[in-house]
């Protein structure tokens, strides 16, 4: 009985709220505004900062999270800071000349640094591929089989490479999803030979698809792993290219050291001599992410005494840069979050002044509630009632206007949003709590109003 007294009140409570709301269209509607704008902001919030948190999860699965990157730099970028160097100090310096990273530099880290887990060193040359008399640009990576393992990336059709394969240099390749696609629309890739360059290669894997958006590509440096072509490292060396090799062609510019003398006493420049190093990149996998700072820095002392001193290389963390990422995102979110509860407390003020402007125009009509034996407690109920049905209709708004600004926002500028239901049902409790909370003094108010006295005032 109690309850089914209870359920009537609500009722009645309601209706008579929804009576006024609809006396009051506009103005309703202008109060609920900023309840509407922040329920909008937090829903978008939430959206982006779910969205990051899953492209910063989908960025550590590319670059690994207990991994470190040795990048070699082209002689052009060296030769440009001596000279600079030169410039400041008047001075030029002794020429040193460096063997480059190569693959006897792995195996020193190998062997004598014991926090490395796995290396996986690659070699990369931008070539063409020929499929039935039309020829295409690809990038050829030359790998070890480390390679699937440090990058994540796993076989999703055929087997990697065997033994035999990697140690005979054979012909054989393991392709990229987007390239079984455009050569082999249609059919099975696995078996079928692919001319790249002047070299068939026979496929013999295809990897499975990993989606890289172009924000990670910009930011962390990785390639679109699925248009590749992946050839054991030795087979690269061997049948393409190795850099290390003295050749008996013609020398060029471009592949050795030259020094220019003006004179006995003169000052002596050198060409740059391009890229030198045997590999173009080294992935380094440690045991634990604890040592990774240890690690690098031990990495880059014994490169540098095996370069003769020259610092032709580049480490990073790509853990490290992603945390950077990640803190500018927060940064950003709690600035939003700043906006947005601004905005919601603007609007629970506003809901608090019209409330306590429409006890002033609603004095006879608490006069006669009470009249009719309304208490106290009925009348704080009314009130409280038309307080939070204002918020929620302006949470409801503000949920549908949030969930369509995250789609446009994915839209228009490519940021990765998730709108899930645990933040429509944080903006559903905020906009209630908001009613309520700033609804508590009007109702108050008007319960304690005497119209009498009002009336005889007016």
């Amino acid at each position: 009985m109690a309850n089914k007294i209870l359920l009537e009140t609500i009722i009645s409570n309601l209706s008579e709220a929804v009576r006024v709301i609809k006396a009051n269209k506009i103005r309703t509607f202008l109060t609920a505004l900023g309840i509407i704008f922040g329920v909008a902001a937090v829903i978008t919030m939430l959206a982006i900062g779910k969205g990051a948190e899953q492209e910063i999860l989908a960025q550590l699965d590319l670059v690994g999270v207990n991994n470190i990157v040795v990048t070699p730099i082209p002689d052009e970028v060296e030769a440009n800071n001596s000279e600079a160097e030169e410039d400041d100090s008047g001075a030029a310096e002794t020429i040193r000349f460096s063997k480059g990273l190569d693959l006897l530099d792995v195996t020193s880290i190998k062997n004598n640094i014991p926090t490395v887990k796995m290396l996986s060193p690659e070699i990369i040359l931008e070539t063409y591929m020929i499929n039935k008399g039309r020829q295409s640009s690809v990038r050829l990576i030359g790998v070890t089989n480390s390679f699937f393992q440090t990058s994540n990336v796993h076989i999703g059709q055929g087997e990697n490479f065997t033994d035999i394969q990697t140690t005979s240099a054979l012909p054989v390749c393991i392709i990229g999803e987007k390239v079984e696609k455009k050569l082999f629309t249609g059919e099975s890739a696995i078996g079928k030979h692919i001319k790249v360059k002047d070299v068939w290669l026979k496929v013999i894997g295809i990897i499975e698809e990993k989606l890289i958006s172009e924000t990670a590509q910009e930011n962390l440096g990785i390639r679109d792993l699925n248009q590749d072509i992946y050839i054991p490292i030795k087979t690269f060396l061997v049948r393409y290219k190795d850099r290390k090799i003295i050749s008996d062609e013609p020398i060029d510019f471009g592949s050795g050291m030259v020094v220019i003398s003006s004179g006995n006493n003169g000052p002596k420049k050198r060409l740059p001599r391009g890229n030198y190093h045997q590999i173009d990149k080294l992935t380094i996998q440690v045991n634990n992410s604890n040592e990774l700072k240890s690690t690098a820095e031990v990495v880059s002392k014994m490169l540098k005494r095996k370069h003769n001193g020259m610092l032709d290389f580049e480490i990073t963390i790509p853990i490290n840069l992603l945390k950077q990422q990640q803190k500018t995102k927060q940064i950003f979110n709690i600035v939003l979050s700043i906006i947005a509860g601004i905005s919601l407390l603007i609007g629970g003020i506003g809901i608090m002044n019209i409330m306590l402007a429409s006890i002033l125009e609603r004095t006879k009509e608490i006069g006669i509630m009470k009249a009719i034996g309304a208490t106290k407690q009925d009348i704080i109920l009314q009130f409280l009632s038309e307080s939070i049905l204002i918020s929620l209709s302006g949470g409801i708004i503000g949920c549908i206007l949030g969930i369509v600004a995250s789609y446009i926002l994915e839209f228009a500028t490519d940021i990765e949003t998730i709108v899930s239901v645990s933040s429509i049902l944080l903006s559903f409790f905020v906009a209630t709590f908001i009613g309520l909370i700033f609804g508590v003094l009007p109702a108050k108010s008007a319960a304690n109003k005497n119209p009498i006295e009002a009336i005889r005032h007016e």
